[in-house]
């Protein structure tokens, strides 16, 4: 686990710290041997597939890209194209703290089966596909000055064994040549599982968890941030953690993720007649 600059590790964090090396180490080994064993599994279907690249062809193309019109600061995406600039009436009727927020691809069964694999069936090979289609609207976001990850408690840090989060912040930061800060934002307490909770209830749940540690102010103090989570769902998780680094400092906050819900999307819109969808790899 790394360490921004002005930020030292307390003892504790040392102990997880030395934890999760020696079982990363562990898992490494295993599936190296397994790798060798086995060929790779399409992460949706369980057919094998050549290299590394997670999904078979068929698969991979029931993957829902989401392309520009988009309003400019929810990434929610417009019907009509209104020209640059435009927001949604929901982005005027309720602004969001970020500045903006981009998602690859649509949160639909497709992109779950792949979240899932990846964030709990140890898929971390799904992790260089998954970058590649956020690189692809992260491009605008090149201003920024560092990238961080949705921390998660240490207690399920420890139990999932990775922060999902971080792996795929990581990729977009050496992709946009930007330091990753995992530690400049903790998560303070322990919340419930946001799945199946109301925007309400996810609100409530994940109010004040997040907080800029005191000694990592100084390293986000006047900066921009590119926040990544792998999910957006009702917004609650990514506007809590934009307030908590807003409050410890930050200038502004951007939000990236891998796949987002778009509430009322139906039939083929961003399928099967969307732009051209990035390369398998």
């Amino acid at each position: 686990m790394w360490y921004p600059e002005h930020v030292s590790p307390p003892p504790a964090a040392r102990d997880v710290d030395w934890a999760l090396r020696a079982r990363g180490l562990v898992q490494g080994f295993v599936r190296r041997i397994v790798d060798g064993a086995l060929p790779t599994s399409c992460a949706l279907c369980r057919e094998p597939v050549a290299g590394d690249h997670g999904l078979c062809v068929p698969c991979w193309r029931k993957v829902r890209f989401l392309e520009r019109p988009w309003c400019e600061v929810t990434g929610l995406p417009m019907r009509l194209d209104l020209g640059p600039g435009v927001l949604s009436a929901a982005a005027l009727a309720d602004p969001p703290p970020y500045r903006r927020a981009r998602a690859a691809v649509v949160y639909d069964e497709t992109a779950a089966a792949l979240v899932g694999a990846f964030k709990y069936a140890d898929r971390t090979d799904l992790a260089p596909l998954m970058v590649a289609w956020m690189r692809r609207v992260a491009a605008e976001m090149a201003d920024v000055d560092m990238v961080v990850p949705v921390p998660l408690h240490r207690w399920r840090l420890l139990s999932r064994r990775f922060n999902q989060a971080a792996v795929l912040a990581a990729g977009i930061a050496s992709h946009l040549d930007r330091p990753h800060r995992p530690l400049v934002l903790a998560r303070r307490r322990a919340t419930a599982r946001q799945v199946g909770l109301s925007r309400q209830g996810r609100k409530a749940n994940i109010a004040y968890a997040f907080a800029v540690p005191p000694r990592a102010r100084r390293a986000l103090a006047g900066r921009r941030v590119l926040l990544v989570d792998d999910v957006l769902t009702t917004g609650a998780t990514v506007e809590a953690a934009t307030r908590a680094l807003l409050r410890g400092g930050a200038r502004s906050v951007d939000v990236l993720v891998f796949a987002r819900v778009v509430a009322g999307l139906e039939g083929s819109l961003y399928s099967g007649s969307h732009s051209p969808a990035p390369p398998l790899l």
